[in-house]
């Protein structure tokens, strides 16, 4: 026995030691490897869209649209500078600029800069900003809904014509601001965003310094179709101050330059993309991981992580760190790291030089952190990309399987001894086994599993056992699963609280609702149409139209009651009391009539909708054993659906109450009265509905 003892404590001595370094070896290279994987793949998704930006940048400046709106841009700007400005223009334009741009934008710089701040003095520019800014009733960054200020001059033609595309091109895009500058003179003739640059000179005056002039210099200068320019970010005042990067093209007409297409590039998508739009975990970042660009200034071209998350513990780390008064002040401001978060670790130094690695350094934050880092790849740019997490939380692992090896061989020492002592019971120890496994399967486990290491009867007999078990562990599941496949479907048909009052047994669920607002809808047309279908894209093409409806219904607080070949019918104030379900169902019945419209934009169809809408008291309840449905019954439910059916189409009739309760909310048109059997005359109200103004 003491042989024994000596033997295999040895082994387990030698094998613990052996597979602690070989594990501690593994872990440290997976860590490292996954920061890697992590950076290259952020640094491709960063690389491949400076790559398409470019692309599209140098696309549009060679599009004849473009060529020639720039052309018809540059000629209606000269015209205006020969036009007479009004004092009042003057004014308000200066009232513009100290009541709205100036104190926003001090907010984000210091007030020596505001001092030096200038008006635009060309008499062009001082029009435009007065038309499309100053005299713009929309409000600060939402100026370019403005199509036409209807001044009837050709520059405000010209812009009706293309505004609209433009502003949706840089929605689709993700980009702040699309610029068109006359390379002869400098001016930027037109601008989506309509903000204090628009119209000004960037040759001299305001913004001569600025990143946007920079890079229209770079493309004059350079003078080649091919030539695309970008400058880094910075501090852009006309967008108080915001950061923000430009990349450019120029518009050649023939030979002959004739101007350049500016993109404003949001640091929005770019932050978007390296911080996982947030979720940091979920990307294999643990509790203390990041990716993050640096820039040439050594400034982060994206938010910290460690602001986003915890701001105090932030700000208090990086003042410890020694950061600048101001850039603190600033990250304050701003409540970005963007630009004002100075990098300046080796690993960016490194990766500066041009190296590509990995390191255990202090970060920004003073923090030891495992980096894996390299240059980004992109044409104008001088950019770093660093991946890194926090030593204490990389190397947690580790130390746990340190400790889970020490343990485990203390354990086996122990339970080796303990074997060697009792070996007298080595025969009956499977028995002993299989009792406990069983008295497991008595209490109501079904996921034991009974190691039988012997290799006789006793083997078999554990094998057996463990199917058995599984086998019970199997069929539970099944059941489990079948019952949830119920639920499911249960809520799919019924309000909760009644599927829930139908599983407890109840034999008949009716219930009255003193005060609820009923909703019918029917589509005009769609017999018509599936004519034309075939059966399958007759039912695809419902369903998509009922499942808007459903989600818009959700949205509003709205219960679908059922679906009747193109009918629909909903109530609100049900399951869930609400004070406002009339509102709720007309603001429903809004978003019906929208959906159809973007549904026949989309498909080439001419569907309309008649709509119905009570409020009352109604009954409601199951109906039917084998195959039930959940309905309502009522003179509420029976008004309603007489409103749709002799309401005329593409409109959306409601009775006297919903018009009384709503009538300050919505604007109404009285429609005939209609005369009810038995009910005498029937007053209704027809719910003047607008288009909405969006894109679908």
């Amino acid at each position: 026995m003491l042989i024994l003892l000596v033997v295999s404590i040895s082994s387990i001595l030698a094998i613990a030691f052996i597979g602690y370094g070989s594990g501690q070896q593994a872990l440290n290279n997976s860590i490292f490897n996954q920061l890697i994987s992590l950076k290259e793949s952020k640094a491709y998704q960063i690389e491949t869209y400076f790559k398409n930006i470019r692309a599209e940048v140098q696309t549009m400046s060679e599009n004849p649209s473009v060529i020639e709106t720039m052309q018809g841009f540059k000629q209606a700007y000269q015209e205006l500078e020969s036009t007479s400005i009004q004092p009042e223009w003057d004014e308000k334009l200066k009232t513009f600029y100290a009541q709205e741009f100036l104190p926003k934008l001090a907010e984000n710089i210091p007030e020596n800069q505001l001092q030096s701040f200038e008006l635009p003095t060309e008499n062009a520019a001082r029009y435009l900003q007065y038309y499309y800014i100053a005299n713009n009733a929309n409000a600060i960054g939402k100026k370019y809904f403005l199509d036409n200020p209807l001044d009837k001059s050709n520059y405000s033609r010209l812009h009706q014509q293309i505004q609209s595309i433009y502003r949706n091109l840089i929605v689709k895009f993700g980009y702040y601001d699309l610029l068109l500058i006359d390379t002869e003179t400098g001016n930027i003739v037109y601008s989506v965003e309509k903000e204090v640059d628009f119209a000004t000179n960037l040759y001299q005056g305001a913004y001569s310094k600025s990143n946007l002039a920079r890079v229209v210099q770079a493309v004059r200068q350079k003078n080649e179709p091919s030539m695309v320019a970008i400058a880094d970010f910075e501090a852009y005042r006309p967008s108080y101050a915001e950061p923000a990067a430009f990349i450019a093209s120029p518009i050649f007409d023939g030979t002959k330059l004739i101007g350049v297409l500016a993109l404003q590039i949001s640091i929005d998508e770019i932050d978007q993309v390296m911080t996982g739009d947030g979720n940091w975990q979920r990307h294999g970042l643990g509790k203390s991981g990041e990716t993050y660009l640096v820039g040439s200034d050594y400034g982060m071209r994206g938010d910290s992580r460690f602001l986003v998350e915890d701001k105090e513990a932030y700000l208090q780390a990086i003042a410890a760190k020694g950061i600048t008064e101001e850039d603190l002040e600033q990250i304050k401001k701003f409540d970005t790291s963007i630009l004002y978060q100075k990098v300046n670790t080796p690993p960016v130094k490194r990766a500066f030089e041009g190296e590509t690695g990995t390191d255990i350094t202090e970060d920004y934050r003073g923090v030891v952190t495992l980096n894996a880092y390299r240059p980004l790849d992109i044409d104008g740019l001088d950019w770093a990309i660093i991946a890194q997490i926090d030593r204490d939380e990389a190397f947690a692992p580790i130390m746990a399987f340190q400790h889970r090896v020490l343990f485990s061989t203390i354990a086996i020492v122990f339970l080796v001894t303990a074997i060697a002592g009792i070996f007298s019971h080595y025969f009956v120890r499977p028995i002993y086994s299989l009792i406990r496994g069983f008295r497991q399967v008595e209490q109501g486990q079904t996921d034991v599993v009974v190691k039988v290491k012997a290799k006789d009867e006793f083997r078999e007999l554990g094998n057996s056992f463990n199917e058995m078990v599984s086998g019970l562990n199997h069929q539970q599941q099944l059941v489990i699963q079948r019952e949830q496949e119920n639920d499911k479907l249960l809520l799919s048909i019924l309000p909760e609280s009644v599927a829930q009052r139908l599983k407890k047994g109840e034999k008949i669920i009716a219930d009255n609702f003193a005060s609820v607002t009923v909703l019918f809808a029917d589509l005009h047309g769609f017999n018509e149409l599936a004519k034309s279908l075939s059966a399958q894209e007759t039912v695809s093409f419902l369903n998509s139209l009922v499942t808007a409806f459903d989600e818009a219904a959700e949205s509003y607080g709205v219960e679908k009651v059922k679906t009747i070949g193109s009918g629909y019918m909903a109530v609100s104030g049900l399951s869930i009391s609400r004070i406002d379900h009339a509102k709720r169902v007309v603001d429903f019945a809004i978003e019906m009539m929208w959906i159809l419209d973007r549904f026949n934009r989309e498909r080439q169809t001419n569907l309309k909708l008649s709509v119905g809408i009570n409020s009352g008291e109604v009954v409601a309840g199951i109906v039917g054993q084998s195959k039930f449905s959940y309905d309502l019954w009522g003179d509420t439910v029976n008004i309603a659906h007489y409103l749709q059916v002799h309401s005329s189409s593409d409109s959306i009739h409601v009775t006297d109450n919903v018009h009384a309760s709503l009538g300050d909310l919505y604007d109404f048109e009285s429609v005939p009265v209609l005369e009810l059997a038995d009910k005498g005359n029937l007053i209704a109200w027809s719910v003047v509905v607008e288009k909405k103004a969006i894109n679908y």
